[in-house]
């Protein structure tokens, strides 16, 4: 016994502190006996490198919350809570914060062990058991004593904490049942990290926690101490929030970042702009060298570090191709139906390389559906992708920083075979109607705008690829982000003219769909030169009947409307309807669209009956042709409605106003921009009713809504203020009225210009408002500027013209200028009195004009003039 001692004494004398190695042990074993377990034990225990806690750690309470609530839920019996989640999220931080906590709180048993090789588990459980003196340990077979160490765990009444750091292969720490066993009395806890996601990793009382990114809130919280506690808060400025959102909220490259910002002594927006430019790689912009933190590794590697081993995976030699076209999709997620797209299989097939096949076989039928699905789940189990299968059409998704990391791994030559790839797989899965399905639209959109955005020039070589089209279009038809959609045709048709040439037909449609935008956001005078320049060339290459050239006539039309040149206008879409009916029939839908929108330049001029026929005949057709519930019903609905309201029938146009709004609301849903306008048009209608109260009700609503889509700049919300305000008029809020038209005028004049048609109405408005404020010289000098401009624009007999010129009469009538408003009042009523269209306040108008010469009549009368002069005795 005293030999023994003395032997273990000189041992111990040789490595100094009393610490020794396993393999030392087992290679010098004393004279059979238990070496190295008869030392006294000192509690507490603490075994393994535990590492230190990240500058301006955050302790991220809500997560560690539900992790010490599933702690309580299961005190009985050990849980062994697995923390999973990709590279760089945190999860090692958050076990080393728990370990310190443990230690700090005395726990008697405090084990890290780095479970990135399976075989470092059981020689650190068996180095633990000759460190406690488990019962059974013997120094000699690891094994054994691995498995006394275990032992021991279940059934002591010392306290303990496991925690099994970046386990690799959960099936095997399964199948050698290396997992600490349950404590009866729950003195021990288990704690483990892990890219991993395989079902192995649950049950037998483990339960699998994600771990995602930081918050915002955590985000900006690090940021700032990190850069507060280096002494260097002037760097620190109002980009730190989009910088992590750049960043994508990642603990490690947020480090990375903070220790480049200090390093460089660059502030947040000038290293935003740097990492958002896309001409850096992320080694550089993340470097590994400025590891502070003991990491081991940069960003870009460690977000990547589970690629080999999935490529290695089966199914085998897939998962590289698989995750490069990953890469190109949104981070915000995409379907999983993706993954079962012909143009993703036959990518996959091309991609997997010969030698990585299982078998010939495999090779010969190449990659299917259900295979393409099973890379998707290799890549979610090794944390490289996040699948979610209740995740609706973002399901699958990639972190932006794991994004841009693969695809800096993918050669120059394969970029454009990968990007095809992607955008072939999303066409193949874009409904044929936008609204069959909104929700999946979105999403597809999103995604097209990130390949779009990634693939450059790829996506215009022998032509423009459909996803541009769809995506471009699909942005135009929603009527949100006008001004990102302007700013996409601009890049999109300067790639076309760069790549195609100027005269190719898909430069052509580029440009069209630009001009459509810029007529959308109220930049007519941009959009009707390329219209032009577009109806011309289409004319000469592809001539005057074919499909495209007729729909650019359309648009060009379109332009000349709403820049008030009506006649031009009229000419251009009666044109396109005649040739219309008779290349493609009178019941085409693209024949009755050009009704539809013929119509509305007949309402624009003041042939309200010939528009009321068209519409109703459209209506009729579009319904029978798309269904009651299509988008472009809703719209011929709404135009029939207008012109319903046009002509005083006020009571069928609120009818219809009010079913439109209901459709778009249940199809298109609350916000969506067509429906905010419906609501507006309502509104105006239940004005007219003079039902005022839900009439302001609804326009201050909308108006709220759709300064919140398209900013406070854009056509639509302007004529939304317009209407608010001539509610507030209707409602005797004189002030407010004039306040709100006052701002609109002054905003339509500068973003439209003095002679566009909405900046009339905002004019003929504001007198409006003047009058009514008694402001009757103010009210006359803005009208008499009106009746001038249409009659300049319109033309004498426009319905426009005849409002404004009936607005003037009131107003001289008003100012006591009798003889000059009876005047302009019979000009009136003269024009309202075309022969087989009578405009329907004629007879208004008539007994209006009536009162007025008996009144004249009797002034004269009483002043003793001859009345056979006047021309009123008849």
């Amino acid at each position: 016994m005293f030999a023994s001692q003395f032997a273990f004494a000189a041992f111990v004398q040789r490595h100094g502190d009393g610490r020794f190695s396993l393999e030392e042990v087992y290679e010098n074993p004393s004279d059979g006996k238990q070496s190295g377990t008869r030392e006294q034990v000192v509690w507490p225990v603490r075994m393994g490198a535990v590492p230190n806690l990240a500058s301006a750690f955050q302790h991220r309470l809500v997560l560690r919350k539900q992790i010490d609530q599933g702690v309580q839920a299961n005190a009985a019996v050990v849980l062994t809570q697995v923390l999973a989640g990709g590279g760089g999220v945190g999860k090692s931080q958050l076990a080393a914060a728990y370990a310190h906590t443990a230690m700090v709180e005395g726990t008697d048993l405090v084990l890290w062990v780095d479970a990135s090789r399976h075989e470092q588990v059981p020689a650190s459980y068996a180095r633990a058991a000759l460190r406690v003196q488990a019962p059974g340990t013997t120094g000699r077979n690891s094994e054994q004593d691995a498995r006394a160490f275990a032992n021991w765990l279940a059934s002591t009444d010392r306290s303990w904490l496991i925690v099994l750091d970046d386990i690799t292969e959960p099936a095997t720490l399964n199948r050698d049942r290396w997992w600490p066993p349950a404590s009866a009395d729950g003195h021990g806890r288990v704690l483990a990290t892990t890219r991993r996601r395989d079902a192995s990793l649950q049950g037998g009382g483990r339960a699998l926690v994600p771990v995602d990114t930081y918050t915002t809130e955590e985000s900006v919280a690090f940021l700032q101490e990190r850069l507060i506690s280096a002494q260097m808060p002037h760097l620190i400025d109002d980009s730190v929030d989009a910088l992590g959102e750049v960043l994508g909220h990642l603990p490690l490259a947020l480090g990375y970042a903070a220790a480049y910002m200090i390093n460089e002594d660059e502030a947040c927006s000038t290293y935003l702009a740097r990492i958002t430019s896309g001409k850096d790689r992320l080694g550089e912009l993340l470097p590994g060298e400025l590891d502070s933190e003991g990491y081991g590794h940069g960003v870009a590697t460690a977000l990547l570090l589970s690629l080999n081993a999935a490529q290695q995976a089966k199914p085998v030699g897939l998962a590289v191709p698989a995750l490069h076209l990953a890469a190109y999709l949104a981070p915000t997620g995409h379907p999983e139906a993706l993954w079962a797209t012909p143009a993703l299989t036959t990518y996959l097939s091309a991609f997997r390389k010969p030698h990585s096949v299982d078998t010939v076989a495999d090779q010969a039928t190449g990659v299917d559906a259900a295979l393409a699905r099973s890379v998707m789940r290799l890549l979610h189990r090794y944390a490289l992708i996040t699948v979610q299968s209740r995740g609706g059409p973002q399901a699958v998704r990639i972190h932006a920083l794991t994004a841009r990391a693969a695809r800096e791994t993918i050669l120059e030559k394969d970029k454009p075979t990968v990007a095809m790839a992607a955008a072939d797989a999303l066409v193949e899965l874009w409904p044929a109607e936008d609204h069959l399905n909104f929700p999946l639209v979105a999403v597809l959109r999103a995604n097209a705008d990130t390949i779009i955005g990634h693939a450059d020039n790829l996506l215009w070589q022998s032509s423009g690829h459909r996803l541009i089209f769809l995506a471009g279009e699909s942005h135009l038809r929603t009527g949100l982000h006008l001004t990102a959609t302007t700013a996409f045709w601009e890049r999109q048709t300067a790639l076309a003219e760069r790549c195609l040439g100027e005269e190719h037909p898909d430069t052509f449609t580029a440009r069209a769909n630009l001009a459509d935008s810029y007529s959308r956001v109220g930049r007519t005078g941009q959009a009707i030169p390329i219209e032009e320049s577009v109806l011309t060339d289409r004319e000469r290459i592809l001539g005057t009947n074919h499909p495209d050239t007729l729909t650019a006539r359309e648009y060009l039309a379109n332009s000349y409307q709403q820049a008030g040149r009506t006649d031009e206008a009229i000419t251009l879409h009666e044109r396109v309807v005649a040739d219309r009916e008779r290349i493609l029939g009178t019941h085409h839908l693209d024949t009755l669209t050009g009704r539809s929108i013929l119509a509305v330049s007949y309402q624009q001029a003041g042939r309200i009956d010939e528009a009321i026929t068209l519409l109703e005949d459209a209506l009729a057709h579009i319904e029978r042709i798309l269904g009651t519930h299509h988008p472009d019903t809703f719209i011929a609905r709404a135009n029939l409605a207008v012109s319903y309201q046009q002509a005083g029938r006020t009571d069928e146009a609120i009818t219809l106003h009010e079913r439109v709004v209901a459709d778009r609301e249940r199809i298109l849903g609350t916000h969506h921009l067509d429906t905010l306008i419906a609501r507006s048009i309502l509104a105006d209608g239940y004005r007219q009713a003079g039902r005022t109260d839900e009439a302001i009700t609804l326009h201050e609503n909308a108006l709220a809504d759709i300064e919140r889509i398209l900013g406070n700049d854009h056509p639509n919300t302007l004529i939304a203020r317009a209407n608010l305000a001539d509610g507030y008029l209707q409602a005797g809020r004189i002030d407010d009225a004039i306040a709100l038209e006052e701002s609109v005028l002054s905003d339509i004049e500068r973003i439209l210009g003095n002679d566009h048609l909405d900046t009339l109405g905002a004019r003929a408005n504001l007198a409006d408002g003047y009058l009514q404020a008694g402001r009757i010289d103010d009210a006359i000098a803005l009208e008499e500027s009106v009746l001038s401009d249409r009659e300049r624009i319109l033309g004498n007999d426009h319905l426009d013209t005849l409002s404004a010129r009936a607005n003037l009469a009131v107003s001289y009538y008003q100012a006591g200028r009798t003889d000059e408003a009876i005047t302009l009042l019979e000009l009136t009523l003269a024009g309202m009195r075309v022969p087989g269209a009578e405009h329907p306040n004629a007879a208004v108008i008539e007994e209006v004009l009536e009162g007025w010469r008996g009144e004249r009549y009797l002034m004269w009368k009483a002043a003793g003039k001859d009345l056979r002069l006047s021309g009123l005795a008849c």
